[in-house]
């Protein structure tokens, strides 16, 4: 019998022994047991019957709290394993030149000009040959994003090369930057960003002259770059992926080319010559030498034309010292453009 029509005979059931009388609550109290039995059963049925449920996955885990300290070690190693097996599924120097060599070998006659070009039956072959870690580049879909105008239907080798490269690159930075990820949730706080610039100067050889009391105000210079761009609602925290989808990045490693241009070096602002510069505008109007700038020392920047409100809103927003503000505080304003104040509201 259905649970609903044995309730509802329960109740409509007269009291009509002497003292059987029972109060409107009580009514109530026995109505929402016998409801609370019936649908237990009902519901503890239905799981018991439906499969289903078991196979949900689970969706959600729970952050550790901060006085959990044995799960976070947990995760912390976990996350670092996890980065460790990505890293190792990136070709290395040694499987990247086997496969130019591959692609070498097997390209399509005729070139135009100078450029190998390869068909999509070799490049097939070339991927049967080169490896399991090269699988997910030799597939039709990657042939026909490089597949442009050729009337033998190929594609340029070191076009798909390029694009294998900066794939590989793409990965490696993504595993190189999560690892100051220290929340885990793909996002890097100023703190993170700031020390992994501050680790990633000795690899930059264009940074070579920078005096090591310098970095600080450098890495200042350069984190405020990202973030100001990146965090236009100010939260605090950048991601990852936004990171690498723009040429801030390209422009920092770029001072890995030891041939690096003079002009190029004028041109990006993560150059010595650039943070230098940056930095000597400041310490020119500090003429008292204290390392801190006055509203009257500030007002004398440029051309001097920055009103009164303009300087007073620049103080009222910074962090400053017996009413002058830090040269550092100021390079961090700074991080849009060595040559103006437009970032500042």
């Amino acid at each position: 019998m259905d649970w609903k029509e044995v309730l509802r005979r329960r109740l409509a059931t007269p009291n009509t022994g002497p003292n059987k009388k029972k109060s409107e609550q009580e009514l109530k109290d026995e109505e929402m047991d016998l409801f609370t039995k019936y649908y237990s059963e009902w519901k503890g049925g239905r799981k018991n019957t439906n499969e289903f449920y078991k196979t949900i996955p689970r969706f959600y885990y729970r952050l550790p709290a901060e006085d959990e300290v044995l799960l976070q070690k947990l995760r912390e190693e976990s996350r670092a394993v996890f980065l460790q097996r990505k890293s190792r599924e990136l070709l290395d120097n040694e499987e990247l030149q086997n496969l130019w060599f591959l692609l070498d070998k097997h390209q399509t006659p005729p070139m135009i000009g100078e450029e190998a070009m390869i068909n999509y039956e070799n490049f097939l072959k070339v991927g049967e040959k080169a490896g399991a870690k090269c699988k997910q580049f030799f597939t039709a879909k990657v042939f026909a994003k490089l597949l442009h105008t050729d009337s033998y239907g190929r594609i340029s080798i070191m076009q798909f090369f390029n694009y294998v490269m900066r794939k590989v690159w793409l990965h490696q930075t993504r595993i190189g930057l999560s690892l100051y990820d220290v929340a885990g949730q793909g996002y890097l706080r100023e703190s993170d960003l700031e020390n992994y610039i501050l680790e990633l100067i000795p690899t930059l050889p264009q940074l070579d002259g920078l005096e090591k009391s310098f970095y600080s105000f450098y890495v200042c210079t350069a984190v405020r770059k990202f973030f100001f761009f990146l965090d236009p609602l100010r939260t605090g925290k950048i991601k990852i992926q936004d990171i690498l989808a723009c040429s801030f990045l390209d422009d920092l490693l770029e001072l890995r080319d030891e041939e690096l241009s003079k002009e190029s070096q004028e041109t990006n602002w993560f150059s010595a010559p650039s943070a230098l510069r940056v930095y000597g505008q400041y310490l020119n109007l500090d003429k008292d030498h204290n390392g801190m700038l006055s509203k009257e020392e500030l007002s004398r920047y440029g051309t001097a034309t920055m009103t009164n409100v303009f300087l007073d809103r620049v103080f009222q927003e910074c962090l400053t010292y017996d009413g002058e503000m830090a040269i550092q505080e100021l390079m961090k304003i700074h991080g849009q453009d060595p040559v103006s104040f437009q970032d500042v509201k």
